[in-house]
């Protein structure tokens, strides 16, 4: 029981720090457990098979199979369209659409898809982004409480309740005080738009966003350049740019001589700074200055000029932690970083060393035709609008069809859910919908190791009474104070940890817990694990809570206190809440 417990407070506190990935922290647990003997290889492993994995690595397949149709998308343009017309309509629409796509849908993946079209409206409504993605975020969280397949979370405590005997939650029994708090929270963000919401500033393009008006570029003279034997101001190159410095160098040579006397030759370096808009125009005159005419490459085909796109280091990206020149980003994307924005923070200095965090903002310099590599690369989320990538509109009805047939299946209690979820994977491959590759690439296997592994925590923390012990511990601490005041202790208790840890770990760890504190108290569990389910999926204080708040974090220009100034009431409210609320829903 001592080891456990020396290793629960060590595991907390490297998910809390993320010191190591969550994931190995979670293997790294398992593999203790199963070397001193304290659980089975049966035991060790049984997580891989829970059923809270395996239909939470199913729920990853439906959603991006419905996304691969362009279902989603073609929401997004209905949105965008009722948006347009002002700012408040925008702001409800886009809450209560958000919330309703996130309580059937992986709601991480709705934020990314939703951040292009919510910027690009910021821009045409000329508001702020931070007004509207914070909004975006919360509201996914919103709904995601609303429905048993609406957070990984919620799957997790139902399959845990089972293990202990409890009856397993049906698909809609999340519903009434879902609504609830679903209702709370649009009325508090909207409120917070006009008090607590920062205004970052309006953004018309990549430049200001990421602070580029003095964008340094080198540009090398070739042999032929039709700006040799011409000053600097009468080139081709630089005629008629807004340029705010122009350095000559020759044989590595600063040349201090009047610009308008200088005669540039073959081989000339020019060191330019200047805004974004004249680098692009910078480009396509070098194009120009290589050949006569159209510009193309030596071997006669047309030169592709390069696009500055936003894209934002995913939660779980393989980049994290590392810096562009480890990961060899230039040649492994066949892009370049210009820029490193985190929060309202920009370095576009030493940028290839600067270590890389979940929500970094990238100012990224592609061609047009890697978009939608870097698009499809899970390590990234696109967030610059650009060509509406290709879907399979054709298969978007047999989507949703699927998607309602497996709620149906499961709200019904025709199947049990994670056999529908197995089932709608397979017919939205066998459908077409989307590709077995693309089924085994939209599985987030960081979230299916940490499950199997912090599972793995919570059967070692009942095998050796350690839960029993922390239990006893609040039921004589707190128990005298009644039922409903454990509830809201494991409410509160559950609320504070995610805010620092994964959502999924505070989950698997206090589960177990709760049931264990209401069997001493002699009240039906229920009441408890619906405030460890809900608790865990209402993370607002800190842009590393939740998935969703580290999204918008970069593009929002948010900083670290602006989560608290606004999620610390809505944290309040919904404790409030759920306080009064749990015991009367689900009675003792």
């Amino acid at each position: 029981m001592i080891l456990v417990l020396v290793l629960l407070v060590i595991a907390v506190y490297l998910f809390s720090t993320e010191k190591l990935p969550v994931d190995l922290v979670a293997l790294l647990v398992m593999a203790t457990l199963l070397l001193t003997g304290i659980i089975s290889p049966e035991e060790g492993i049984a997580g891989f098979s829970n059923t809270a994995t395996v239909t939470v690595g199913a729920m990853f397949i439906l959603s991006a199979g419905l996304f691969r149709t362009g279902a989603v998308n073609f929401f997004g343009l209905v949105f965008s369209k009722i948006g347009k017309r002002n700012f408040w309509l925008a702001s409800v629409t886009m809450m209560i659409f958000i919330g309703g796509l996130s309580a059937f849908v992986n709601n991480t993946a709705v934020v990314a898809i939703f951040l292009p079209i919510v910027l690009g409206l910021a821009r045409r409504l000329k508001v702020s982004a931070s007004k509207l993605l914070m909004p975006l975020s919360y509201s996914s969280m919103f709904g995601g409480v609303c429905t048993l397949i609406g957070t990984s979370t919620n799957i997790l405590v139902s399959s845990i309740a089972e293990r202990y005997g409890v009856q397993p939650f049906s698909m809609f029994e999340f519903t009434k005080f879902g609504l609830l708090l679903f209702a709370a929270g649009i009325i508090y963000m909207m409120i917070a738009q006009i008090r607590l919401l920062p205004d970052r500033g309006t953004e018309e393009d990549l430049a200001k966003n990421f602070g580029m008006d003095d964008y340094t570029i080198e540009i090398h003279l070739p042999p032929g350049s039709r700006s040799i034997g011409s000053s600097p101001a009468d080139s081709p190159l630089l005629r008629n740019l807004e340029l705010s410095s122009v350095k000559i160098y020759r044989e590595d040579t600063l040349l201090d001589t009047p610009l308008d006397r200088i005669i540039l030759k073959a081989g000339d370096m020019l060191r330019l700074r200047c805004n974004l808009e004249n680098v692009q125009k910078l480009r396509e005159r070098k194009a120009a200055e290589i050949v006569s005419g159209r510009p193309e490459t030596d071997d006669g085909t047309e030169v592709e000029h390069a696009l500055f796109v936003e894209a934002v280091i995913a939660p779980n990206s393989p980049l994290a932690g590392r810096s562009l020149k480890e990961v060899g980003f230039d040649s492994l994307y066949n892009a370049t970083a210009h820029a490193i924005r985190h929060g309202d923070r920009t370095s576009r200095h030493d940028v290839e060393t600067i270590r890389l965090r979940p929500g970094d903002a990238l100012l990224v310099e592609t061609k047009r035709s890697r978009i939608n590599s870097l698009k499809k690369d899970g390590a990234f989320v696109v967030v610059s609008e650009m060509d509406t990538p290709v879907f399979r509109k054709r298969k978007i009805m047999t989507a949703l069809t699927i998607i309602g047939a497996v709620v149906v299946s499961a709200a019904l209690g025709l199947l049990p859910i994670v056999v529908s979820a197995i089932a709608g994977c397979l017919l939205m491959i066998l459908t077409e919908c989307i590709t077995l590759e693309e089924a085994y690439k939209s599985i987030d296997w960081k979230v299916i190791f940490l499950l199997a592994g912090v599972l793995t925590l919570g059967a070692a923390l009942e095998k050796t009474g350690a839960a029993q012990l922390i239990a006893s511990t609040l039921v004589s601490s707190v128990g005298l104070l009644g039922p409903i005041a454990l509830v809201s202790i494991f409410y509160l208790l559950t609320s504070l940890l995610t805010e620092t840890m994964s959502n999924n770990a505070t989950a698997a760890l206090l589960a177990p817990v709760a049931i264990v504190t209401a069997n001493s108290l002699g009240v039906d569990p229920r009441p408890f694990l619906m405030a460890v389910a809900y608790a865990a999926s209402a993370s607002f204080m800190t842009p590393v809570g939740y998935q969703t708040n580290t999204l918008i974090y970069g593009p929002g220009r948010y900083r670290f206190s602006d989560y608290l100034k606004v999620g610390a009431p809505l944290n309040f409210l919904f404790w409030i809440l759920a306080t009064i609320f749990i015991p009367r829903f689900w009675p003792f």
